[in-house]
């Protein structure tokens, strides 16, 4: 089981520094259909706003989880540091940890370069290892990761796949940073991945569909007198 948590270390070791830690949005043509899922985890909550449209095969992926309430109890286990570039940089990954009981068959890849879903601080994307391999595992980026963008152009097969993005965080930023910031073990993981293992893996409580969050009201806004 632990040789799964190989999942994207390769490329993360050759990604370029990233630009903002901004979370990514998506354009207003595929904000209309959406979907918002909700992940309680024991640090907080964690909302995700799925692009359903530029990524229909990873979103339907992700919600077979939350709709069979697979990624009950699990938890994020891994918390990623790269020590360039602005900080904090770097990604946490969480979900079923390759448990045979609670995955589904692998879902079909869809690279970023037929996606247009980039990944951007704040982005979801699938954890895998070769293309289509991916089941109930996911990252969330804490800053730009653009090295697991997909580049057509590449001669390695990997980095022309890259990894599958499908949505991002609109609300629990906050709570992402914390787990990012969770002590970690010296000793869990293997190989690239020994120092990156949670020492107190953060449960994950429960992931369920949501309504759309309420937008954020302008900075310049005056609240309405009682």
């Amino acid at each position: 089981m632990m040789k799964r948590f190989a999942l994207v270390a390769p490329l993360l070791l050759a990604a370029a520094p990233p630009a903002s830690n901004s979370p990514a949005a998506p354009d207003a043509a595929s904000a209309a259909a959406d979907v918002y899922v909700a992940i309680e985890t024991t640090a907080g909550t964690i909302t995700l706003d799925l692009e359903e449209t530029r990524a229909p095969l990873t979103t339907a992926n992700f919600l077979k989880y939350v709709d069979a309430e697979r990624f009950d109890g699990t938890a994020f286990y891994r918390s990623m540091h790269l020590d360039w570039g602005e900080q904090p940089n770097g990604l946490i990954q969480g979900g079923i940890a390759g448990t045979p009981t609670r995955a589904f068959p692998p879902v079909a890849h869809e690279p970023t370069s037929e996606t247009g879903v980039l990944h951007k601080a704040g982005t979801i994307s699938l954890a895998r290892f070769a293309p289509g391999t991916g089941t109930g595992d996911f990252s969330i980026m804490v800053s730009d990761m653009p090295g697991l963008d997909a580049d057509p152009e590449s001669d390695d097969p990997e980095t022309r796949a890259g990894f599958a993005a499908f949505g991002h965080v609109v609300e629990g930023m906050d709570v992402v940073r914390a787990i990012w910031d969770a002590p970690l073990s010296a000793t869990k993981g293997e190989g690239a991945l020994k120092g990156q293992m949670i020492e107190n893996p953060v449960k994950i409580v429960s992931a369920r569909r949501v309504e759309a969050p309420e937008p954020a009201p302008a900075r310049n806004e005056m609240p309405e007198a009682p």
